[in-house]
């Protein structure tokens, strides 16, 4: 009886080894062609999408702010902003690898947040990991202060191909 639980282990093993190594390696994509004409963020799906017209061009998986629930509202509630928004700004030296930089606040934030009596917050990014993380490496999680974040490879791509003025979308489902 011995033997054969020991027989079953290892043909169970060896089944679940050769499903890892006969995996198929991911496809390769081809490199993005054109300028991006608009990003959508899905905040509930973390998912991002690059669009051409109807024609999705690229899917990722994104890290929100840390408590990515709901609007943003003021300065250090770790929430990621929902509406549209446009690409201000491009930075090659920020803190974290690659930032595209988004207009939030707009003017009806700050007026919601001054007739409140509070910081709406700013600086909001898509951007990759932190300049300190060693090459490959990606944080786990919902990390950011309200940012986007992707791989440095993957923002690396899509700061090539997104221009200034180029409109995002951030949903909450």
């Amino acid at each position: 009886m011995k033997r054969l639980v020991w027989l079953l282990s290892l043909l169970v093993c060896a089944i679940a080894a050769a499903a890892i190594w006969l995996r198929p390696a991911p496809p390769v994509q081809s490199p993005l062609a054109g300028q991006v004409e608009r990003i959508v963020i899905e905040k509930a799906a973390r998912r991002m999408t690059l669009w051409q017209g109807d024609r999705m061009l690229r899917e990722y998986r994104v890290a929100l702010g840390f408590a990515p629930d709901g609007d943003k509202v003021r300065q250090g509630d770790g929430r990621t902003p929902e509406g549209l928004f446009h690409i201000d700004r491009k930075n090659n030296g920020s803190a974290y690898y690659l930032s595209l930089g988004l207009d939030y606040p707009r003017p009806e934030d700050r007026q919601r947040a001054a007739a409140a009596g509070y910081d709406p917050g700013g600086d909001i990014f898509i951007h990759g990991q932190p300049n300190a993380q060693p090459d490959g490496a990606m944080l786990r999680g919902d990390w950011t202060a309200g940012c986007v974040a992707l791989t440095n490879t993957e923002v690396a791509e899509v700061f090539a191909a997104v221009p200034i003025g180029t409109p995002v979308e951030i949903r909450p489902w």
